[in-house]
């Protein structure tokens, strides 16, 4: 099932309303879609570069916006679809444990999903479900997806076709480098 999504989505880069169909997988995404944006996102900035941050905003708006119906899944329907999702994503018994210290680290949790590959609709659920404030969840999950989408969009754009196979094959590191030297660095701002 898996791969035929992903095929889909591939399908869907090329196609007319290709804007449209990033826009949808980027909210289902956010709240119950298992493949993330980044997959349309490259082919489609590289066969039009000049869309770039258009593809970006797109994909963040309404990722953020999915976030927030991930959100209200966890808070107003979490034991009918947000526990179903999560048993499907192998994440049911890890956030049990989570939820009770969820809300101490919320920020860096919305934050480290958003941008990392973390699946970030175990996050939004979890937020709705914990009741993390509303506006820190929407303001952390801008910051963090727009960073992700605008850093992509911006490599594609300015080096193109060959930053394709670097962004595919080590975005997890790149992303997870960068949640670890923002983490630092507020720890020093902090603590220094």
């Amino acid at each position: 099932m898996l791969k035929k999504l992903y095929d889909w989505t591939m399908r869907m880069a090329e196609h007319p309303n290709a804007l449209w169909v990033l826009a949808l997988v980027s909210f289902a995404e956010s709240s119950f879609f298992p493949i993330p944006p980044d997959i349309m996102m490259v082919p489609m900035i590289l066969a039009r570069p000049d869309r770039a941050f258009l593809i970006a905003t797109i994909a963040t708006v309404s990722s953020v916006l999915g976030g927030i119906m991930g959100y209200a899944i966890g808070m107003f329907a979490f034991e009918t679809i947000g526990q179903p999702i999560l048993q499907m994503l192998g994440k049911e018994d890890a956030m049990a444990a989570f939820s009770t210290r969820f809300n101490d680290f919320g920020f860096w949790a919305v934050l480290g999903a958003g941008v990392t590959p973390f699946p970030f609709k175990v996050i939004t659920i979890m937020s709705g479900f914990t009741a993390m404030p509303l506006g820190v969840f929407i303001v952390t999950s801008i910051l963090a997806r727009a960073l992700r989408f605008y850093v992509s969009a911006l490599l594609l754009w300015k080096f193109g076709a060959p930053i394709r196979d670097f962004i595919e094959r080590r975005l997890a590191l790149v992303a997870t480098v960068f949640f670890v030297l923002l983490l630092g660095g507020f720890y020093m701002t902090r603590y220094l």
